[in-house]
């Protein structure tokens, strides 16, 4: 069939916004109890409600969260590890109350906790005692920070809740060893992130369930220490960075052994709580994904004989590190670059790789996707910088004679993140309408070792700046993409970059904003516990350096701003208040520029719900349609764009 020419974003496209979103769900907080598997689906068709599914082992699926409950946590705000199942009893945070709910097979939830503004996750079940320990977030004192604390709840109903372990700002992934008879943990206090400094402590237990001789066993000063657990024969295991890189020990005889020297990383930056990168196939075989170069792999690691051998499998990228073993069988969720995220099992010799379940089971034709391309390229400061680079794919068009795709470049979020190799058709809605896609790893993200993360440290605005200015200027340099049809997208911290790459550099016509930050100051004296200290790493201590967080918001320098604009914002997110969205768009709309500002009134940090994820793509869209002045080929609700 011959190819009909049309303008690059022009292009119609079969990967529709209602693609994206119907049928599609985000997976993840994968566990196992016995034969049956566990896991947490996102549902944006259901209001964005978090539902706990378990599969038996003849393959059945069902619900085990019943309307109008969720299973979502708001420790740290981000949550995460949000259930725990013990003998077939579940155990959840309900996102409506945050409180601790039991639900036994066939039965309704009741709950376990008191009432009050409370918050639990992570919990670890103690069989002998018949007790849970949790993260407890107090915010019942609304004049100061939320209290973290590590606390003991009785399983069967709702009772007094023993404090075991308080005084640090953090805690995280409570562990019991096998024989109940010790308690592992980590902590950190500000300023630090946990990806910066944590320190593991361990405790023994008593048959009153009390600790006693607590201490640390490992980290502190720049050492991140992740991901504790206990291997079958009682050995503590877990990951640091003491070497510029996240990998694996043991804590043996009082010696801290490593596993598997590599320059690679054994784990993610820990934004939700309840990540697991590895298990145990017995005392001394571990099963482990690692990541190289944004790459992630996965891996069986005989630590008795120091061997490792890598599964052959078709996947890239592995989801918030949620690997589970079993003695018979390989449990975790992976994407590839033309997979999306989905749960699969394997049994340990690599055979009988099976597909559980797809974030989206809709099937594209690959004529459609586009592939991919790590690329490296060196910014005008001299650094260079990680990216995965996507053209125009679409078996149907080719763009106009001498014409080259405009570009969107996309900066992630936290800053301390990645960037990844799995299908997302939020990319290849772009590039199979014509544009292309750069998705840049900028300095400070993760899964190239510490030293490229700290790239960020005291550089917020000025190094993730470059790297994403100079990634477009590259790819115009080579002569892949048009240099006056540039724009930047993200969200968050992401969103953060988008706005002072447009108001720093004068390298983008256009930039799309998702609940992003535009004034520093506002960010580090209003925000939640968890990033209430982040800056100090990324800009500087406040009010110290107040200087710097006037110097880096983008707010601020409206005058120096020269390009279109559409933001995003949910009305209810407590981690970047939606004045920022707000004060951004009536200063840009000031200066006579296209602007666009669309609330969603029931969103937080991040939108859950279909309806609103479908407005925002094509809101997106027909933007940057009249902005670049290229015409729809399909049918997009249109917007108001103020001063067009």
């Amino acid at each position: 069939m011959e190819k009909i020419r049309s303008q690059f974003g022009s292009w119609s496209s079969p990967i529709s916004s209602d693609l994206i979103v119907n049928e599609t769900v985000s997976l993840g907080q994968l566990s196992l109890d016995g034969e049956d598997i566990y896991w947490i689906e996102g549902r944006p068709s259901d209001g964005g409600r978090q539902v706990l599914v378990k599969r038996t082992p003849d393959g059945n699926t069902h619900d085990i969260t019943p309307s109008p409950y969720s299973c979502r946590s708001l420790v740290h705000e981000y949550g995460g590890s949000a259930y725990l199942i013990a003998d077939e009893f579940v155990y959840f945070s309900n996102y409506h109350d945050q409180r601790i709910y039991m639900q036994k097979p066939s039965e309704a939830p009741t709950p376990i906790t008191p009432s009050g503004d409370f918050r639990y996750a992570d919990g670890v079940y103690d069989h002998k005692r018949n007790r849970i320990i949790y993260i407890l977030e107090d915010h019942s004192d609304s004049n100061r920070h939320p209290v973290n604390s590590l606390v003991s709840i009785d399983a069967e109903g709702i009772g007094d809740v023993q404090y075991l372990v308080t005084g640090n700002d953090f805690y995280s992934c409570p562990r019991i060893n096998p024989e109940t008879t010790k308690l592992t943990w980590i902590t950190w206090n500000h300023p630090d992130m946990p990806w910066d400094s944590t320190e593991l402590w361990v405790a023994d237990l008593t048959n009153d369930g009390l600790l006693e001789n607590s201490h640390m066993v490992f980290g502190g000063e720049t050492n991140s220490i992740l991901e504790p657990s206990w291997s079958p024969d009682g050995v503590l295991h877990f990951v640091s960075d003491t070497t510029g890189w996240w990998n694996l020990y043991k804590l043996q005889f009082g010696k801290v052994i490593p596993l598997w020297p590599l320059d690679g990383e054994f784990t993610r930056p820990p934004w939700s709580l309840g990540m697991s990168t590895y298990g145990y196939l017995s005392n001394d075989v571990l099963i482990t994904a690692f990541n190289q170069n944004g790459i992630w792999k996965l891996a069986k690691l005989d630590t008795r004989h120091k061997t490792s051998e890598n599964y052959v499998i078709p996947y890239t990228e592995f989801g918030r590190g949620d690997v589970r073993v079993r003695s018979d069988l390989l449990v975790f969720q992976a994407a590839s670059t033309e997979e999306p995220m989905s749960i699969l099992s394997m049994d340990p010799t690599g055979n009988n790789l099976t597909k559980i379940k797809s974030s989206n089971p809709n099937t594209i034709d690959p004529g459609y996707v586009s592939v991919p391309e790590a690329i490296t390229y060196e910014t005008a400061d001299g650094f260079d910088t990680h990216a995965f680079f996507y053209r125009p794919t679409n078996p149907r068009y080719l763009g106009l004679p001498d014409e080259k795709p405009p570009l969107l470049v996309k900066s992630h979020g936290g800053p301390t993140g990645a960037t990844s190799t799995a299908l997302d058709l939020s990319i290849q809605f772009w590039t199979s309408r014509g544009f292309s896609v750069l998705d840049v790893n900028y300095g400070g993200s993760t899964g190239y070792g510490r030293e490229y993360r700290e790239r960020l440290r005291g550089n917020w605005g000025i190094r993730d700046v470059n790297d994403c200015a100079g990634g477009a200027l590259y790819l115009v340099k080579t002569g892949v993409v048009d240099g006056n049809r540039m724009a930047i997208q993200g969200g968050s911290a992401g969103g953060y970059t988008t706005l002072a790459c447009l108001t720093f550099t004068d390298v983008f016509q256009i930039g799309a904003s998702y609940y992003g930050v535009s004034d520093l100051e506002t960010l580090a004296t209003d925000t939640h516990k968890f990033e209430s200290r982040y800056l100090d790493g990324l800009i500087g201590p406040y009010p110290e350096t107040r200087d710097l967080y006037l110097k880096r918001s983008p707010i601020n320098y409206i005058d120096q701003l020269s390009c279109s604009m559409i933001l995003f914002q949910g009305q209810e997110d407590k981690i970047v208040p939606p004045d920022q969205a707000e004060n951004m768009f009536t200063a840009v709309k000031s200066k006579g520029f296209p602007a666009a500002y669309i609330n969603f009134k029931n969103e937080q940090h991040g939108f859950r719900q279909a309806s609103n994820i479908k407005k925002a793509i094509e809101a997106q869209y027909y933007f940057f349609s009249r902005v670049f002045g290229f015409e729809l080929n399909e049918s997009v609700n249109p917007i108001e764009i103020a001063n067009l």
